[in-house]
């Protein structure tokens, strides 16, 4: 199948690899020239627009940073609405607020193309090997009739419900995700300061109720002082920024979100914005002048 893709960043790029290898016909588009390049060199046709995208494709996905971004893309001059033709179905798989899903997803209707929001959990590693977790919001059609599309690059492919509800479980997953990291941090650190081996720690306590798929991906990175991205701290400032607005909006008290909150934009005031979100426990490090290391 011929499909349309949008934003080749770091996850956009391994995505796009994965639909290559399903026997799938790309089109890439990126405001970042090299990022093209590199898709076209992985096998993917280069397109000169949005606009573009959409006039020769009937299937398109969006990978974007945030919410301004995707409507931009959709919604902007030389954008997706602008080249594509009633039926052609959009697959937003950017982590955005859910309401903007919900206004991107009105200005597709009127148009008479058919959106789906699908965000992702996983970060670098698990587009590249194709094994990422998919959250699907929208219509449940529409889900069905790309979940094939959408299982070439995910281990899982989920419907939540309707459209926006793929972005708020994103932001559940995120919120979950942060706070386990700044736990993870806040507990190899009590064992470092007390004088017990954090690898010892780890080994001893994985396999319990406290184990989980973040404090096995994470530990090892801490304790290695490894802190290249998987998925950035400025990226998931992003994400709680977006939760903590939709939490105000819908009445959900989020005061954890909002202490790891502070803890990140302190991380991001001394230059570790780019870092992975496993540097939550650089904060830790910075307060005690101790580093977890093994």
């Amino acid at each position: 199948m011929k499909i349309g893709f949008i934003g080749l960043g770091i996850m956009g790029k391994p995505m796009v690899r994965n639909l290559l290898k399903a026997g799938h016909e790309v089109l890439a588009y990126d405001v970042i020239q090299a990022n093209v390049d590199q898709a076209v060199k992985d096998g993917a046709k280069a397109a000169e627009s949005s606009k573009d995208v959409a006039a020769q494709c009937k299937l398109i996905i969006t990978m974007l940073p945030n919410s301004p971004h995707v409507k931009s893309v959709v919604m902007g001059e030389n954008g997706v609405l602008e080249g594509a033709q009633p039926g052609t179905i959009l697959v937003d798989m950017s982590s955005i607020a859910p309401l903007a899903s919900k206004e991107i997803f009105e200005a597709c209707e009127k148009k008479g193309v058919k959106m789906i929001d699908a965000p992702v959990s996983g970060g670098e590693p698990k587009a590249i090997d194709g094994t990422m977790s998919i959250m699907v919001g929208g219509d449940k059609a529409i889900f069905d009739e790309v979940y094939d599309i959408l299982m070439s690059m995910g281990g899982s492919a989920v419907y939540c419900g309707e459209i926006g509800a793929g972005n708020t479980t994103k932001l559940a997953n995120q919120v979950i995700v942060a706070l386990n990291i700044a736990a993870v941090s806040e507990a190899f650190m009590l064992s470092t300061k007390a004088g017990v081996d954090p690898i010892k720690v780890f080994d001893a306590i994985k396999g319990g109720l406290a184990g989980s798929t973040v404090m096995n991906a994470k530990v090892p990175m801490i304790t290695e002082g490894n802190f290249n991205p998987g998925f950035k701290i400025d990226l998931h400032i992003k994400d709680l920024t977006n939760a903590l607005d939709t939490g105000h909006g819908v009445g959900a008290p989020l005061p954890l979100t909002s202490l790891v909150m502070e803890m990140m934009q302190t991380l991001r005031a001394d230059g570790y914005g780019q870092n992975d979100h496993s540097a939550l426990a650089k904060y830790y490090e910075k307060i005690t002048g101790t580093e977890i290391r093994k």
